[in-house]
């Protein structure tokens, strides 16, 4: 091994006192039941379930008073935006005009946000193209093994049908800028394969890959006839979808994963095998025989048309280790998971046909609206937020599922099943954080400068997302609503303090003020922006009214918080270990 390798892979991932780490995730607990079935069934911590908990509060008079508190606010924070939203309303005449014919009971639908209409009005077409992959995978497979001497174990067979079904998938998204996309792989190729073991490969790499981020921003895609106009008839077929370079910034990472998990790989003297009851973390952490990494291997995972626009994303060490050694994927599971989406999409569905937020956000139409009011606009612009995340990545993760490979899943808790800053990034998008831990956050040194660490992470993160200040500000302001919540847990302990009974309420509180804090950031991020986040504050923090509200959304979050406490706890007792 070369003696001046820098970056150390990222495999042990135990803390200084030998403790599992938050991202050690070796452990599956038994199948929850009762009210915790509800929670998203991920590999969890490898914290084995030995130690007591404490009873149960769900019968005690403290918790009697939380479910009143509850059955009272949760349906009178619905009636608020679909008020808001009824025709008879003096302001439905200034967003009017953005709302769409629906088909709910005579309703319009809000399907004015850009990002998720593209995925709404093409679900159809996306569900045929998932059937045709299927069956064209089914006819391959059998042709395959109907010509192999033996049943192979693995199914790299696999390899070229991906091959090919990706480069017709990317044809018709992109037309003729499968070029481009074809050369800046192979460019990224070349610098893996160019630098090898030398630490100059994680290096290039990375610059490589960050200037074509921003290239790809400043020059919208390129066009073949600013190279030379002798190209620019390639111009003329840009495909369904010509903007392949918004969705790059999902197949850089990508690029990254192949050249630094092959760079590990390359100064590694392990010669592990794995099974197909592999975990997560061991498929990914564990190196594969140089010869896996390969130019074709290298281009359909990069390309796996599944995971291709949207994610989840896989790293290539976990993508090829389950051709190697496939796992089961139980068709029972897949239906679940096909039960989730639906239930999912149907309540989205609602959202837009009774809640007309979303125009009323990208129209400004609060005029005369009540802190309350304003307040219920944007909690339901982040809920909307979350929504039309989760939908296309649990679709796209779907799809993958029935074809083989099981990507990480992205959503683990819902956006108002948080109170932790921390915790929160764990959960959402987590493919995204699992990449960042693995990527960035411990080559960087990770918990020994938590600090800057989690500065120049939100940072690349906010800048990933889109190159704005708008973006930047909303990742400066991540970082810095984590600082109270680290000071917090270094001053006061769990472990030194978690007996006492007031230690719970202590927490709650502390955590009211977390959620205020990351609301507020994803406000600035997601939604309204640095303009929209101070005419809110000043309704709200600015009138006696506002102060009022304030006070009492304090206490509702409290509430809120207490009921995310104890939920947690259950999970506990049925042998379910989160760090979210």
């Amino acid at each position: 091994m070369p003696k001046d390798i820098a970056i150390d892979m990222p495999t042990d991932m135990r803390n200084q006192e030998g403790h599992l780490s938050t991202f050690d995730l070796d452990y599956t607990p038994p199948k929850p039941w009762g009210i915790t079935s509800l929670t998203v069934d991920i590999p969890t911590s490898s914290r084995i379930p030995n130690e007591s908990r404490p009873p149960s509060r769900w019968k005690t008079p403290e918790f009697i008073f939380y479910y009143v508190v509850a059955l009272f606010v949760i349906p009178f924070m619905a009636w608020v935006p679909i008020h808001l939203s009824s025709s008879s309303h003096p302001n439905y005449p200034y967003y009017h005009h953005r709302l769409s014919p629906g088909w709910m009971f005579g309703r319009e639908v809000d399907n004015s946000d850009t990002q998720y209409r593209s995925f709404r009005n093409n679900i159809l077409p996306l569900t045929f193209l998932v059937l045709i992959f299927i069956a064209l995978k089914y006819i391959y497979t059998r042709s395959a093994l109907r010509s192999a001497l033996s049943i192979p174990s693995d199914k790299l067979y696999l390899v070229p049908f991906f091959l090919l079904f990706s480069a017709l998938y990317l044809t018709g998204l992109h037309g003729t800028s499968i070029f481009k996309i074809l050369f800046i792989l192979t460019a990224n190729y070349w610098i893996a394969k160019t630098s090898r073991g030398s630490r100059m490969g994680p290096l290039l790499t990375w610059v490589f890959n960050v200037l074509i981020l921003f290239a790809n921003e400043i020059y919208s895609g390129y066009r073949y006839a600013s190279f030379h106009p002798s190209l620019e008839v390639l111009d003329a077929f840009q495909g369904i979808y010509p903007r392949w370079h918004i969705s790059f910034n999902i197949t850089m990472l990508r690029l990254i994963s192949f050249n630094m998990d092959y760079y590990w790989a390359y100064n590694s003297r392990r010669g592990e095998n794995l099974s197909s009851a592999s975990t997560e973390k061991q498929r990914a952490n564990t190196p594969l025989p140089l010869e896996d990494y390969t130019y074709r291997n290298y281009i359909a995972y990069v390309l796996y048309p599944p995971l291709y626009i949207a994610g989840p994303i896989l790293t290539f060490n976990n993508f090829m280790w389950q051709l190697r050694c496939p796992i089961n994927i139980p068709i029972r599971v897949q239906g679940r998971y096909l039960v989730r989406f639906l239930v999912s999409l149907l309540t989205m569905e609602s959202i837009l046909h009774y809640m007309y937020v979303v125009a009323i956000k990208d129209t400004k139409a609060w005029q005369g609206y009540t802190p309350l009011e304003l307040s219920m606009i944007g909690w339901w612009n982040l809920l909307i937020v979350w929504f039309k995340l989760l939908l296309p990545w649990r679709f796209f993760r779907l799809w993958s599922l029935a074809s083989g490979i099981d990507p990480p899943e992205n959503m683990i808790r819902c956006m108002v099943n948080n109170y932790s800053a921390l915790g929160f990034w764990r959960s959402w998008h987590r493919s995204y954080n699992l990449w960042i831990v693995r990527y960035i956050y411990i080559p960087l040194g990770g918990s020994k400068n938590v600090a800057l660490t989690t500065a120049l992470v939100f940072s690349f993160v906010a800048l990933w997302h889109d190159l704005s200040f708008r973006l930047l500000a909303w990742g400066w302001l991540v970082s810095f609503f984590i600082l109270p919540e680290l000071l917090a847990r270094y001053l006061l302990p769990q472990t030194k303090y978690g007996q006492f009974s007031w230690y719970r309420h202590v927490c709650a509180i502390g955590s009211v003020f977390n959620m205020l804090m990351m609301v507020s950031a994803n406000l600035v991020g997601f939604v309204i922006g640095t303009d929209g986040i101070m005419y809110m504050v000043n309704e709200i923090v600015g009138t006696w009214q506002g102060f009022r509200f304030l006070l009492a959304a304090i206490c509702i979050i409290f509430v809120g918080v207490q009921l995310m406490f104890e939920y947690r706890e259950e999970e506990m007792r049925r042998g379910v270990y989160r760090r979210c």
